[in-house]
């Protein structure tokens, strides 16, 4: 509908001789307007032609009676907008729709075809996954499913710091704890971890030993230190394995460092003189020249750092996706901390220096941070809050809350309510703002919460159950004369993808499914479903029914299951 109404506006400019501008065709942020759709195209061409905006609103709208289907009535509201209201078939219609179109609901085709390669949560081995990582994971899950929605083939990846001073710093308290192949786990490679990086922090001699096990790892050299590594390694990959199982994320491939360091370092090397400048025995990009700031890419030890490492991941990336699809990738996304902001656009232009047709197809977004109550965690401290930890720990206050409220008493669905939860409380704000984690409120089943729409989820499910056995089956084909206003609100879902991913901004799915919820609960305690003698009832049925494709759908977006039975 809203590409019709602008094209009809775009058609009557022209008919009318006005010059061509941008406006905007939306639904009203109040949703007892009156309107289904709105446009501020009057209020924009008035500036340019002088003229009241009233006037050229009314001059637009009798320009536009009778020509677009679906449009029962147009009117000049206001200082001068254009509200549209849709006949009662156009909601039907979509009803419809959305029942026929079952895990298709809410998908297009704008990026179609083209292959997108989504980094995000990028933990390193031997040191812990806590709940810092969540909020990355959760991100760059819901808009690599945002991207899946919109047709592109999406492939998810992570790009993990294997080599490097923190796994010397790993290796060593290792050595210094005692530890064997037989011995090593993910709990021992924290300690390890936080050990490593005291004992470099007390001592000079210390920091000697522990440079020098850096370099022997990198370059391989002391077989004794290799098993630990390889062990270390295998222990933290398989854990991560377990936590992205029960946070819902699968990822096709995993870059390490130990491998784009090297490639990373040939391209460095390839364009000292013109991209790279050699200085006190170091290789730099001096970024000032960008409006950025100078960073190191090659140390004076000849060690490739962070930033060569991240030039060629996007080699490897694009090797990678030529080997998996074919072709190159046509965009990269990687959602990493606010804080490296300025670091990826350092990376960013050197790497495009390199291979102009990067250029527009490398792109940052990024994740605030996530706060408990306790405060702040250091890895290096060993003050850290596992990631599945925290998982277990809503699970189960989950459990104990259904118990409560006599509902189902099932650990899995327990398990799944409690990543509800963290995710939700993350996607609903801004991406990279900070979130504050409240245990209490990221449980309740009476709103604002991921276990409110799962529930709201279940609850239609089961109403939808009942009016079967009641003899009511979903039919579009009676409607009431008034549409309703939940189904005004399913009706926008596509809308709502389209402007989630353009924004990279998933909080947007989050206040619709939550305001989604809320309508539909409302619509429930006014109106019986299950009501044989009801004429209208299997039209309530299918507008039910149409509220939970919608939800389950944009809880699939979150990376949300939606349980059937809570």
């Amino acid at each position: 509908m809203q590409a019709a109404l602008r094209q009809e506006i775009i058609d009557v400019l022209k008919q009318l001789d006005l010059p061509e501008i941008e406006f905007v065709v939306d639904y009203p942020t109040d949703k007892n307007a009156g309107a289904d759709f709105f446009s501020n195209v009057a209020l924009v061409l008035s500036k340019q032609v002088g003229k009241n905006p009233r006037e050229v609103a009314e001059q637009i709208c009798a320009a536009l009676e009778g020509k677009i289907d679906q449009v029962e009535s147009i009117e000049v509201a206001g200082p001068g907008f254009l509200n549209f209201v849709a006949h009662r078939d156009f909601f039907t219609t979509s009803m419809a729709q959305v029942l026929a179109s079952g895990d298709q609901w809410g998908k297009n085709d704008s990026w179609q075809d083209k292959v997108v390669i989504v980094e995000y949560t990028d933990p390193n081995p031997f040191k812990e996954l806590h709940i810092g990582h969540i909020v990355p994971n959760a991100l760059g899950e819901s808009l690599a499913r945002l991207f899946m929605m919109s047709g592109a083939d999406t492939r998810r990846v992570t790009f993990q710091g294997d080599v490097g001073m923190h796994v010397a710093k790993a290796i060593y308290g290792l050595q210094q704890l005692g530890a064997t192949v037989e011995t090593i786990d993910a709990a021992l490679l924290g300690q390890a971890y936080a050990a490593g990086s005291q004992a470099f922090d007390s001592s000079e001699e210390i920091q000697v030993e522990i440079k020098a096990l850096n370099k022997s790892i990198y370059h391989k050299s002391d077989e004794a230190v290799n098993q630990l590594y390889d062990k270390g390694k295998q222990v933290s990959l398989e854990y991560f394995e377990q936590a992205y199982e029960v946070l819902g994320s699968e990822f096709e491939h995993n870059f390490f460092e130990s491998v784009t360091g090297p490639v990373g370092k040939k391209l460095v090397e390839a364009h000292i003189g013109d991209v790279f400048t050699e200085s006190k025995g170091a290789v730099i990009f001096e970024g000032e020249e960008h409006g950025l700031h100078t960073r190191v890419f090659i140390n004076n030890e000849g060690l490739p750092t962070y930033e060569t490492k991240d030039v060629g991941l996007i080699q490897c990336k694009e090797d990678w996706s030529k080997e998996v699809t074919g072709k190159s990738f046509d965009h990269t996304i990687t959602v990493t901390g606010t804080e490296q902001q300025e670091y990826f656009k350092v990376t960013t232009k050197a790497s495009t220096l390199i291979q102009p047709e990067l250029a527009g197809k490398v792109e940052l977004v990024p994740n605030g941070m996530l706060r408990l109550s306790e405060g702040k965690m250091s890895s290096r401290t060993g003050d850290v809050i596992r990631a599945l930890s925290l998982v277990e720990d809503v699970k189960q206050a989950a459990l104990e809350r259904m118990r409560e409220n006599s509902v189902i008493d099932d650990e899995k669905v327990a398990e799944q309510v409690a990543v509800a939860a963290i995710k939700y409380t993350i996607l609903k704000i801004a991406a990279g703002k900070d979130i504050v984690f409240d245990l209490k409120k990221s449980i309740s089943f009476e709103g604002d919460s991921g276990p409110y729409l799962q529930y709201t989820y279940a609850r239609i499910k089961s109403v939808l159950e009942k009016a079967a056995q009641a003899g009511v089956v979903p039919d579009t084909t009676n409607a009431p004369v008034a549409s309703y206003t939940v189904e005004k609100l399913v009706e926008r879902f596509p809308s709502v993808i389209e402007m989630a991913l353009t924004e990279r901004a998933p909080h947007h799915v989050v206040t619709y499914l939550t305001e989604l919820a809320s309508e539909f609960n409302s619509f429930y305690a006014a109106e019986k479903i299950a009501d044989v003698s009801d004429k209208f009832a299997p039209y309530k049925a299918a507008v039910a029914g149409a509220v939970a494709v919608t939800l389950k759908q944009g809880l699939w977006v979150l990376g949300i299951k939606a349980p059937e039975r809570m």
